[in-house]
């Protein structure tokens, strides 16, 4: 009989270890999902930045073609106003594209 209660004991004690298992499993699945979940919005945030520095470089390039196109101060100004609006709308379409 003392057989039969040591196998007992010991698949009760390996039902509980299989429970432990079952239990850290499911936890590490869930904070593997955090994980891939911030791991993605740190991608798209990545993806902005890079689009923000694109967009600062056009920018810093304009101003440049501007300022060699033209001696006239006034038309300096008028010309970056009026480039900056359309690059203000291209980002908008841009946006709304990616909608």
């Amino acid at each position: 009989m003392s057989g039969s209660a040591e196998i007992l004991k010991r698949l009760e004690q390996l039902e509980a270890k299989a429970l432990k298992l079952a239990l850290a499993h499911k936890d590490l699945a869930i904070a593997h999902k955090e994980l891939q979940s911030e791991n993605q919005k740190l991608r798209n945030q990545i993806i902005l930045k890079e689009e923000e520095v694109r967009n600062f470089h056009n920018q810093e390039k304009i101003s440049k073609i501007v300022t060699s196109i033209t001696d006239d101060t006034y038309k300096k100004t008028e010309l970056k106003l009026k480039i900056n609006e359309y690059i203000k709308e291209i980002d908008k379409c841009i946006a709304f594209i990616k909608e």
